[in-house]
């Protein structure tokens, strides 16, 4: 996500534009926003940087240190470490932990720049608070593996300034020289040997002025960073005591599940719900407006089992009449012939040489719709009350849910607190931006109290009406010729994409779509390697709801580059590791350092594998961290098998090396459960055809192969980890098994007949 260009104020939400227009003559409202101004205004606005939190101070806690005048509210020590009087260290994480391990992560790198003792450390999720928003982007999100990249610096300065708080706490206590002091695992060491702990100066530190300026320590005496740390909450998670979303209790609190209409948009004609209101334990049946205009019924019920009840008891007949009825095989049909005519362009090389190339392959490749399938479903607790709302839920956007959640509810944005709660997993689907099942929670909230309910209600969907809930990864069509000679130099490479536009129409399209084409949609092609290419790419209007899935665009592009490369090393019979060194531009250094090292310890070329298994290879950089994968695969009874998987991984800075082998090992399985049968999601007559995980399917631990993941020593500040290892897998699985059958896969999942 980049902010590097002006503003379409008609793109913004309507609250947003409200908010930019509110003090303009109507005959003078700007049309754009410089990318400055659009940060300031949405920063007061609550889009950038949170829904205009409330106060949560408690009456008795400490008033927050005076703060430096350059600070922003992202850079002040009080909102992200607490010291209690016991020397327990909380640290306030900035982003939703989904299973990516920020919640460890982060308080690593702020418990070593305040020096404090790693055993004492606990973290805990913010809010939509101005604080918590992204430095960067300036805007409340968890996405693009971005929460290292950007809050490497922030967390060191916070830890820092929080640190010489606490000296110049001690040196005022000791009436010394605060430059006499030095800090060592949560205690302040003074002449003499004199000691103070973090917890008895935490209260007078927090009086002290916060610096402007700090002192970062040299990464040689790092004695937390880069060293493998357990996770904060293994013991929590591994024992079952991990609260979610799922598990907020309020008092009084009831649950509620909405029939959503089986065709995305489509109204209701005919509600019966005289037998869903006879169920025991149901208190309401309420009509609700669903996403994308559509409408549905909520049951409200003292608990999910009757509220399940009452929505299977209902009777209900739906108008589709006016919306685009999709079915997938004539969605192919419909994008072949599209990708024959002239389009945006992304590159425009020359390709007139391919006629005359001496070796040409003509390939299309085809990629379904995805669901993101998280453990925990979507889930939103509201409570609204004295004008004021708190929501719970797992959010990876809690500035842009409350701003959201606000205009649903009629609420002001400042009256809107979004409380993130620990996710059981998301891949994207808790970052949407129609804020979908948090409005329709509000939506159910707001038809309660009119029916006279009063309290909080948990709105929590189904495995089934996750699945077919919408907000997929998009269905893709690539069509590619290639020419080259007999050495493999490629004299042109004529390259289409066609598939939806998961960006355009959100507040995210002016920053992402230019000249037509959304970049998250071709992230990914051409690069690493010096080849001319014209890629012409389409965005058709589906009436699917799509979204960004677990490495975005990289979950095709990666696919489509690294077999196609693959498949001219093999036809000009040279090894695909050289022909990819050969091919890589000189500014690719890191590309070539993962590959060598996963290459090296994989022991590739080396060491001979077992009869009826082949290598594969697959390299690529996704938020700028590269991943590479040297696999070993067979086939079994006409089905492929994944034995094993060597990562080599350029991340630059390794925080903590558990969690990036977690990372990998997770979105390798994730890449292999691209490639087995059942993988997709697909439609006929507009409705989606697969319900649960019977019918999609998702890679099981059973299908899990022996994952070793090493990581290229650096010293630069870390890029992301919570994507990168997924897009390399499929086609490293694809070229291995192309290795043993001499047949190209084009087609995810894998269809081998």
């Amino acid at each position: 996500m980049h902010f590097d260009q002006d503003i379409a104020i008609a793109s913004l939400p309507k609250a947003l534009q409200a908010l930019i227009n509110a003090d303009a003559p109507a005959d003078a409202a700007p049309a754009v926003l410089p990318r400055r101004s659009f940060l300031k205004v949405a920063a007061a606005g609550g889009f950038a940087l949170g829904a205009f939190p409330l106060a949560a101070s408690a009456a008795d806690d400490p008033a927050p240190a005076p703060a430096a005048a350059g600070l922003k509210p992202t850079q002040q020590p009080s909102a992200f470490v607490k010291i209690g009087s016991d020397g327990i260290v909380t640290v306030t994480i900035n982003r939703l932990d989904f299973g990516q391990g920020v919640q460890t992560s982060l308080p690593m790198i702020l418990a070593e720049e305040l020096d404090a003792d790693w055993s004492k450390v606990r973290s805990q999720h913010g809010t939509n608070d101005p604080a918590y928003a992204d430095p960067v982007f300036g805007l409340h999100i968890t996405g693009g593996s971005t929460a290292l990249k950007h809050s490497y610096q922030q967390y060191r300065e916070l830890g820092a300034r929080a640190r010489a708080m606490l000296v110049s706490a001690a040196a005022a206590q000791w009436k010394a020289d605060p430059a006499a002091l030095r800090t060592q695992a949560g205690v302040v060491v003074g002449p003499g040997g004199k000691r103070l702990g973090y917890g008895e100066l935490a209260e007078a530190a927090m009086a002290q002025p916060v610096p402007e300026k700090v002192t970062l320590k040299d990464p040689k005496q790092f004695r937390i960073i880069g060293h493998a740390t357990g996770r904060l909450d293994a013991v929590a998670k591994s024992s079952g005591k991990q609260d979610y979303g799922i598990d907020v209790r309020l008092p009084g609190m009831l649950t509620a599940v909405v029939a959503h209409p089986p065709v995305f948009g489509a109204k209701l004609a005919e509600v019966d719900d005289a037998a869903a209101r006879a169920v025991k334990g149901v208190k309401a049946v309420v009509r609700v407006p669903v996403d994308r205009g559509g409408e549905g019924v909520a049951v409200i019920a003292d608990a999910y089992w009757p509220a399940k009840l009452g929505r299977d008891a209902l009777k209900l007949r739906w108008d589709t009449s006016g919306v685009e009825k999709v079915d997938s095989a004539r969605q192919l049909e419909q994008y072949r012939e599209l990708a024959k005519q002239p389009g945006a362009r992304k590159y425009d090389a020359d390709v007139a040489p391919i006629a005359g190339a001496p070796h040409v392959i003509e390939a299309e490749f085809q990629f379904p719709y995805l669901a993101h399938a998280p453990m925990e479903p979507l889930n939103c607790t509201v409570q609204l009350k004295d004008g004021k709302a708190d929501l719970w839920m797992g959010s990876q956007m809690p500035g842009l849910d409350g701003l959201a959640a606000s205009k649903a509810l009629g609420v002001p944005p400042q009256n809107v607190r979004v409380n993130v709660q620990m996710a059981g997993g998301g891949f994207g689907r808790r970052a949407i931006p129609t804020s979908d099942y948090v409005v329709e929670a509000c939506q159910v909230v707001k038809a309660a109290q009119a029916a006279g309910i009063t309290v909080p209600i948990r709105t929590l969907w189904s495995r089934e009406d996750d699945i077919q809930g919408g907000y997929y990864r998009p269905m893709h069509l690539h069509t590619a010729r290639v020419g080259f000679d007999d050495q493999g130099r490629v004299l042109g490479w004529d390259h289409v994409i066609v598939g939806q536009s998961i960006v355009t129409g959100t507040p995210f399209e002016p920053m992402l779509v230019k000249n037509g084409i959304d970049d998250t949609a071709v992230e990914g092609m051409k690069e690493p390697y010096e080849v001319p290419m014209r890629l012409t790419v389409h965005h058709p209007k589906v009436n699917v709801p799509v979204l960004w899935w677990r490495s975005v665009g990289s979950t095709h592009t990666a696919f489509v580059m690294e077999t196609l490369i693959d498949e001219i090393a093999r036809q000009t019979k040279q090894d695909p590791v050289a022909y990819r060194m050969k091919l890589m531009g000189p500014k690719h250094e890191r590309h070539r350092a993962a590959l060598q090292l996963a290459v090296d310890k994989s022991g590739y070329g080396k060491r001979k594998l077992p009869a009826g298994q082949a290598w594969g290879v697959a390299v690529h950089e996704s938020f700028q961290s590269v991943v590479a994968y040297v696999v070993e695969a067979s086939v079994k009874d006409g089905q492929p098998v994944l034995h094993r998987v060597t990562a080599g991984v350029h991340c630059n800075l390794v925080v903590n090396p558990r969690a990036v082998e977690a990372q990998v090992q997770g979105a390798a399985l994730m890449g292999l459960g691209m490639c087995i049968p059942g993988a997709a999601i697909t439609l006929k007559d507009g409705e989606v055809q697969q319900h649960n995980f019977h019918e999609y399917q998702v890679a099981r631990i059973t299908s899990m192969p022996r994952v070793d993941v090493f990581t290229v020593p650096s010293a630069e500040p870390p890029t992301g980890m919570g994507e990168p290892g997924l897009p390399p897998l499929a086609p490293a699985f694809a070229n291995a098994v192309a290795a043993l059958t001499g047949k190209s896969l084009r087609v995810l999942p894998f269809q081998m007949a």
